[in-house]
């Protein structure tokens, strides 16, 4: 079974996709429950929202298994990704409602999520860093671009109804200032979506570990609530009434982030890409 897919771009970004697949292996699937087998806190549609990344010389990732299988974007060590607040497993033991994901006494055990870590998690994370760094070394600069998406009201992670686009740059740590300000400035102008900067979703463990600036890879995270371009209840239908709406602005996020690259490259190849 293909854990993900990669297809190589042809410019200094990468946008990596993590939480959109919805496999699980079969011997797996045996030890949940129906709630869990639903995978309702899937990042639906996100590979088919953005489409056009390939279009503008944008590298891409997507993983094809489930985040209960192992969560990509959890630390291996099992480290909390928020201190002090309700956090989700490296392998879940239930979803964003509470809901069980096994069957009782068929949780993993810790040989099981080491397994899981060397089978699944890191095959993804070794092409990702492979590739960063290649990128970087192709360019001078490196930029990954984390497309998460999630439910624009999930009690247990935020009170109320969350921001629409919810950008993350773990505090400033994971990528030079002038460009997470360039995206908020794009942001800041309509009038049709909400917008935040290091809000209640700072980055996840891909955006902390792999943005470094001061080596030439940086990191940001869209956390984008799918209210937005989708149906928030099953069976979670991608709405193109809605994501024709919301697609020309993040599109225009992308291309900006790929002109702040060619800014910020040390080698010329915007001419043979162009």
């Amino acid at each position: 079974m293909d854990t993900f897919r990669f297809q190589p771009g042809e410019t200094p970004v990468l946008l990596s996709i993590p939480h959109v697949g919805t496999a699980i292996p079969p011997d797996i699937a045996g030890t949940m429950t129906d709630a869990a087998l639903a995978v309702p806190d899937t990042d639906w549609h996100v590979d088919r929202l953005y489409h056009f990344a390939p279009a503008l010389g944008i590298g891409f990732m997507k993983a094809t298994l489930s985040r209960y299988v192992v969560d990509l974007n959890r630390d291996p060590a099992g480290t909390a990704l928020y201190q002090g607040a309700d956090n989700t497993e490296l392998c879940p033991l239930t979803t964003f409602d509470r809901e069980p994901v096994y069957k009782p006494g068929q949780e993993p055990d810790a040989a099981e999520v080491q397994r899981r870590v060397d089978l699944y998690w890191r095959p993804y994370h070794e092409q990702l860093r492979t590739e960063l760094e290649a990128l970087r070394d192709r360019f001078g600069v490196a930029v990954l671009f984390e497309a998460h998406s999630i439910r624009s009201e999930v009690p247990r992670f935020f009170p109320g109804r969350l921001t629409d686009f919810n950008v993350g740059t773990a505090d400033g740590a994971s990528a030079a200032p002038t460009l997470p300000s360039r995206l908020m400035n794009v942001l800041s102008v309509t009038d049709k979506f909400t917008s935040v900067l290091n809000g209640r979703f700072k980055g996840g463990y891909i955006t902390r570990a792999y943005g470094r600036p001061a080596d030439g890879i940086h990191a940001v995270q869209l956390e984008l609530t799918q209210s937005t371009y989708m149906d928030e209840a099953p069976p979670f239908r991608f709405r193109d009434d809605l994501a024709m709406q919301v697609r020309p602005t993040i599109e225009r996020l992308m291309s900006l982030i790929v002109e702040w690259a060619w800014e910020n490259a040390k080698t010329r190849r915007r001419a043979a890409y162009l």
